[in-house]
C-alpha cells in the first residue's frame, strides 16, 4: 500500500523506469529501423509493459531481488588483539537519554500533494476508462449478428487461414464508423452498419484478416494492461506517447501479418482497403479498449506508407530481429537492481520463523505507533507486539552506537587500553559533550560526535564491509559518513536489532572476544536481584521535534538470557527515555526484569 510519505520517491522511481524505458526503446527503433519486423518493432514494447510495474512491485516480491543487491559482500575485517576490561556498572540516570537534533527538509507537504495529486489523476482517468467500457458494453448491446451466409463463409474461411478454431461473434452495429474487435472472454468483431453495401468482398476479406489477426495476438488484452498501466503513470506524457506508437506499431505489425499472407499483387488492393475508412471519424474513446482499423488521418497515411513500400521478410530479418530484441530485453532488465536498491530503503524486512507468540501489548504503548520485540534463549521463541511495526525499517539513532563502538575496536581505531578521543573543540548544547571522551563515557553520555570521529578515522569501504559482514538493517550509507544513521538513510527493524543483538552476544561474526567484551561492559546499565540488564537507547530528534525513540539490549538472569526491542513514533514525544521506561514496564509485567 502506498502511503503519503512513500509518495515522493515513489513517484521519481516510477518517472525514471519509465523515462529510461521509453528512451531506450525508441532509441533502439530509431538506430535498427531497417533491421527489424515489422512485429519486432511492436514486440519491442512489450518491455515497456514489463518495466512499469517494477517500481510497484515490494520488494519482497520481486523476483531474485536479493540476488542483484549490493549488498552481498563477504569480506570480513581483520582481528585485532586487545586485553578485557570491565567497567563498573553507571551510577547515573541512563534512561535519561540524550540526543540533539538534526536538520531535514520537511517534505510533507510536497508527500501528501503529490499523493493527492496522482490520486485525483488516477481517479479521473479511472472514470474515463470506465465510461470507455461502457461505451464498449453499449456497442455489444446494439450489434445485430451477420447474416449475410456469404460472408460468414467469408469469414470462416478466414479464421481457417489463420489457424483460428474458437467460435466469434461478428456483426454490424450503427454505433460504428470503423472496424473493431473486443472482449476478453466473449470477442466481437464488429463492422459499421450496411458495410457490404459500400466495401468489396476483397475489402471485406481484408478486414476480416486483419481483425482476426488482433484476435490472434491477444491485442484485446494487452489493451487492458495498457490502459491500467497508462492510469498509474498518468503523470508521464512519454508514456501516452509511447502508447500512442505503440497501437501505431500494432496495426502496422497486423497489416504485415496481413500482407504476408497476401500475394503482392494485392498489396495495393488491401492498402485502398485501410484508405476507404480514412474519413470517417476518429473514435471518441479516451482510452483504447478494443483494436480499430481507422486511426488519425497521420496514423493512416503511415500504415498507407508502409503498404505501399512493404517488402516479404526475410528469414535474415527476423534473425536480428529477435537478437535484437534480446538485447534490449537484457540492456532494460538491468533497471532490475536499480530498482531493487531504491525500493530496498523503506521496505520491511522479511521475517519468517514459527517459533513466534504475538501478544497485544498496547496499553503500554497510548499515543506511540510502537513494536515490542522479545527473545527468550532458553525457550528459543520470539514474544511481539505490532507485526507490521516490527519488520518496519526505521533509523537505529544512537543505538547503533554499540556497532559504532565495535568497528572502532575492530578497526584498531581505538583499543580496550586507549579509547580517548581529543575533544574537537566545537561547542555543543550538552554540557558532557564538550570535554575529552573515551568509549565508556561516549556510550554513556551517548556522545555522538566521538563515534564520528571513529567513523572518519577507519579506511574507505570499512564501515560499508562491516555492515555487510553484520548485515546490518539496509546497509545503506547513502546519507554520508556523519549521518547516517541519524535519521537518514541507514535502517533497521525491532526484529533485526533483536536478532543482531543475539549475534553479537554470542560473538557468532569471529570478532575478537576482548573487543566483544568491551562493548558488552560499555553498555552494563544495572543489576536488578540477581539480573543484569545491559542496553542502549536512542533518539531520532529532527527540526527540533523527538520522532523515534529506541531502546535496546538483553536480560541476563540466572541460566536465560532476553534480548529486547522496542521503537516508538509519534510526532514528537518519541525518545529513548519513553522508549526504556515501556520496555521495563513489560519486562517488569513479564517477571523477566
Amino acid at each position: 500500500m502506498i502511503t503519503n510519505s512513500q509518495s515522493l520517491p515513489l513517484f521519481l522511481e516510477c518517472l525514471l523506469v519509465s523515462s529510461f524505458t521509453i528512451g531506450v526503446i525508441l532509441l533502439l527503433k530509431k538506430f535498427f529501423k531497417k533491421h527489424l519486423t515489422a512485429q519486432a518493432h511492436y514486440n519491442l514494447w512489450f518491455l515497456l509493459l514489463l518495466a512499469l510495474p517494477l517500481p510497484l512491485i515490494p520488494i519482497q516480491f520481486m523476483p531474485f531481488a536479493d540476488s542483484f543487491s549490493f549488498w552481498n559482500s563477504k569480506s570480513s575485517l581483520p582481528p585485532q588483539t586487545a586485553p578485557s576490561a570491565e567497567s563498573p556498572l553507571r551510577q547515573y540516570n541512563w534512561m535519561e537519554d540524550i540526543t540533539v537534533s538534526v536538520e531535514r527538509y520537511d517534505l510533507t507537504l510536497l508527500n501528501n500533494t503529490l499523493f493527492y495529486f496522482w490520486i485525483s489523476g488516477l481517479a479521473i482517468l479511472t472514470v474515463f476508462t470506465l465510461i470507455a467500457g461502457l461505451k464498449i458494453n453499449k456497442i455489444k448491446k446494439h450489434t445485430n449478428s451477420l447474416r449475410n451466409n456469404e460472408l460468414l463463409s467469408l469469414f470462416e474461411h478466414c479464421k481457417h487461414k489463420l489457424r483460428i478454431s474458437r467460435g466469434l461473434i461478428v456483426g454490424e452495429s450503427s454505433l460504428v464508423k470503423t472496424p473493431m474487435t473486443f472482449g476478453l472472454f466473449k470477442t466481437y468483431v464488429v463492422l459499421p452498419r450496411h458495410f457490404d453495401q459500400w466495401l468489396s468482398e476483397k475489402d471485406i476479406e481484408y478486414i476480416f484478416l486483419h481483425e482476426l489477426n488482433h484476435y490472434k495476438n491477444k491485442d484485446f488484452a494487452v489493451n487492458y494492461l495498457m490502459a491500467i498501466l497508462q492510469i498509474l503513470y498518468w503523470f508521464n506524457p512519454l508514456v501516452w506517447l509511447a502508447f500512442r506508437r505503440m497501437r501505431l506499431d500494432r496495426e502496422i505489425a497486423c497489416d504485415a501479418a496481413v500482407l504476408n499472407s497476401l500475394d503482392e499483387q494485392a498489396y495495393t488492393e488491401y492498402g485502398n482497403s485501410i484508405i476507404h475508412f480514412a474519413h470517417k471519424a476518429s473514435r471518441a474513446v479516451t482510452v483504447d479498449l478494443a483494436n480499430h482499423l481507422n486511426g488519425s488521418k497521420k496514423q493512416i497515411k503511415t500504415r498507407i506508407e508502409k503498404v505501399a513500400c512493404f517488402k516479404s521478410e526475410s528469414k535474415l530479418l527476423r534473425w536480428k530481429s529477435a537478437a535484437i530484441f534480446i538485447f534490449a530485453g537484457i540492456f532494460i532488465a538491468g533497471q532490475v537492481p536499480f530498482v531493487s536498491v531504491m525500493a530496498h530503503e523503506d521496505s520491511r524486512y522479511k521475517f519468517k520463523d514459527d517459533r513466534i507468540i504475538y501478544e497485544d501489548l498496547g496499553n503500554y504503548f497510548a499515543g506511540f505507533d510502537g513494536s515490542f520485540v522479545l527473545y527468550d534463549e532458553e525457550a528459543d521463541h520470539y514474544l511481539i507486539h505490532n507485526k507490521n511495526q516490527s519488520t518496519l525499517r526505521v533509523s537505529p539513532n544512537s543505538t547503533y552506537k554499540i556497532y559504532g563502538a565495535l568497528l572502532g575496536l575492530e578497526s584498531d581505531i581505538i583499543t580496550v587500553e586507549n579509547s580517548s578521543a581529543k575533544w574537537n573543540g566545537l561547542t555543543y548544547p550538552i554540557d558532557s559533550w564538550n570535554a575529552d571522551q573515551d568509549l565508556n563515557s561516549a556510550i554513556k553520555n551517548s556522545v555522538t560526535w566521538y563515534f564520528q570521529t571513529l567513523d572518519q578515522q577507519v579506511q574507505p569501504g570499512t564501515i560499508q564491509t562491516f555492515l555487510d559482514q553484520i548485515r546490518y538493517g539496509n546497509r545503506d550509507l547513502s546519507g554520508g559518513i556523519d549521518e547516517y544513521w541519524l535519521e537518514s538513510s541507514l535502517k533497521i527493524s525491532p526484529v533485526e536489532q533483536v536478532q543482531l543483538l543475539k549475534k553479537f552476544y554470542a560473538n557468532q561474526f569471529g570478532f575478537k572476544e576482548q573487543n566483544i567484551q568491551t562493548v558488552k561492559n560499555s553498555i552494563k546499565l544495572e543489576r536488578n536481584e540477581g539480573a543484569l540488564l545491559s542496553g542502549k537507547t536512542g533518539t531520532g530528534t529532527v527540526n527540533g521535534k523527538n520522532i523515534n525513540g529506541w531502546f535496546i539490549g538483553y536480560v541476563e538472569s540466572g541460566q536465560d538470557t532476553y534480548f529486547f526491542a522496542t521503537n516508538i513514533q509519534n510526532e514528537d514525544n518519541s525518545n529513548g527515555s519513553k522508549a526504556a521506561e515501556i520496555t521495563l514496564s513489560i519486562l517488569k509485567q513479564k517477571g523477566i526484569y
